[in-house]
């Protein structure tokens, strides 16, 4: 059942949703899938953003990007979603490193929030970036500010905080003495991609969360497969995350786009047969 439903931005939402077994057993890192519909809707990876064991809930975040997250911002409290599973995915091991990045993009900003927490509260110095294309587009500003140590925000179009990329003041820290111990960053596969290359002169450890196309995840489907290293791996049971520096990223993404015509005419039909449904109301 859905708890509570806010709109964070232009096409991105929180839900807070009754899952008291997945909240006892969550740690940072990992994440749930969810489908829509009982028998062949489409099965949704989306990160479980925070949780609260005492009333016994979930929050996820996600961005409207196609025919099922339009379903899903179209639900309302109250409603149910029929299938829910979880907790997924490896936790993020956390333990005292010293001076941690934290670099977020768009909608990464959900799944790293709980990170940065678990990283802070082992007492890490807790550099956080994040970034949009835009400020219509930054979500959870104060909840990280909150946490770190030091906070940067930046935007493509310097509409608010600084005008740059989230690899540019990444850069910056990295060339400090003593540089970072560790970088994690979670976005779009060209912006983990793109702070990967930017931390590798540096040779500072750099761990990106993987957001591929998932089926069962249980990691029998091979769907969510990715090149790390001389290895295959795959994100559901050895992720979501992995070393930046090891992921073949252009491989990733030509996958994440394979489906995409498809996508985007299942997109089409649902708007359509939405309008009609409204035409034949009226």
């Amino acid at each position: 059942k859905i708890l509570t439903k806010k709109q964070l931005s232009k096409d991105v939402y929180m839900m807070r949703l009754d899952a008291p077994l997945i909240a006892e057993e969550r740690s940072a890192g990992q994440f749930i899938i969810l489908q829509l519909d009982d028998d062949y809707g489409e099965r949704i990876p989306l990160t479980i953003a925070d949780a609260d064991i005492k009333e016994g809930s979930i929050t996820i975040i996600y961005q409207v990007v196609g025919k099922s997250t339009l379903q899903l911002s179209e639900k309302n409290v109250g409603d149910v979603i029929p299938t829910l599973v979880g907790p997924l995915g490896k936790p993020t091991h956390i333990e005292k490193f010293g001076a941690v990045v934290c670099v977020g993009g768009g909608i990464g900003v959900a799944p790293l929030h709980p990170i940065a927490q678990a990283l802070k509260k082992a007492g890490n110095h807790v550099i956080t970036i994040i970034g949009a294309r835009t400020k219509d587009l930054i979500i959870l500003e104060e909840e990280m500010k909150n946490i770190a140590d030091e906070f940067i925000l930046c935007t493509d179009d310097g509409s608010y905080g600084r005008k740059a990329l989230v690899t540019v003041p990444l850069k910056e820290i990295c060339e400090r003495s003593p540089k970072p111990n560790m970088v994690i960053a979670i976005g779009p596969p060209i912006m983990m991609k793109f702070c990967s290359e930017t931390t590798r002169p540096y040779e500072v450890f750099t761990q990106v969360s993987l957001n591929t196309i998932m089926v069962d995840g249980t990691g029998m489907c091979g769907g969510c497969r990715v090149n790390v290293g001389k290895e295959i791996k795959f994100v559901c049971v050895d992720g979501p995350e992995f070393d930046g520096h090891k992921v073949d990223f252009d491989n990733m993404m030509a996958r994440l786009n394979s489906y995409k015509e498809f996508e985007r005419e299942a997109h089409i039909c649902f708007l359509e047969q939405e309008i009609k449904d409204k035409e034949a109301i009226r």
